[in-house]
């Protein structure tokens, strides 16, 4: 599995008391059974609230198409993975805390791959914008394309269409 540290600033271990908001994203294993993707989520959710941390937000894991495979380890074979459960969760916590966590994660044998990272409270995901429509009022008017110079105005008759279809078809 690769390297997942807290980057923590010096600084901030002689800060260890304050509280940070963290999200963790993670990809279960898809060789584990649907019963146990909320066992392992709520293993993920009772380590957060051992550590003192509190929740804010989360998405509940869904099968996902991964862009490129990930390897992991099952027992004593190697599987590559190019699907999994992937879900994530945001909370506040010490420095600690995450800590601990991180180190929880490594050890959890369902996860493939995981991150914990420092974010910020608010809700950071892109909106769905509607498109923006132009109003119209009655009294406007809308003008007409400009016709083409090879267009003309007169009509066209039946055997002038019977003839081009004729052309178009015999090519």
């Amino acid at each position: 599995m690769a390297e997942n540290d807290v980057a923590i600033a010096e600084n901030d271990t002689e800060n260890v008391d304050i509280l940070r908001v963290y999200e963790i994203g993670y990809h279960i294993s898809p060789s584990t059974k649907e019963e146990d993707i909320e066992k392992t989520v709520s293993a993920i959710r009772s380590e957060i609230e051992k550590q003192g941390g509190s929740f804010i937000a989360e998405g509940a894991p869904s099968m996902a198409r991964l862009a490129y495979s990930i390897e992991s380890r099952e027992g004593t074979k190697r599987v590559e993975n190019d699907r999994s459960y992937f879900g994530w969760l945001k909370f506040e916590a010490k420095i600690d805390a995450a800590k601990a966590l991180e180190e929880s994660l490594k050890a959890n044998k369902s996860l493939i791959r995981f991150i914990l990272f420092r974010t910020v409270r608010e809700d950071t995901r892109a909106k769905m914008k509607a498109p923006q429509l132009r109003e119209v009022k009655r009294t406007d008017v809308i003008k007409a394309a400009p016709r083409r110079a090879e267009e003309s105005s007169e009509p066209v008759s039946e055997v002038d269409l019977d003839k081009a279809l004729q052309d178009i078809t015999a090519e």
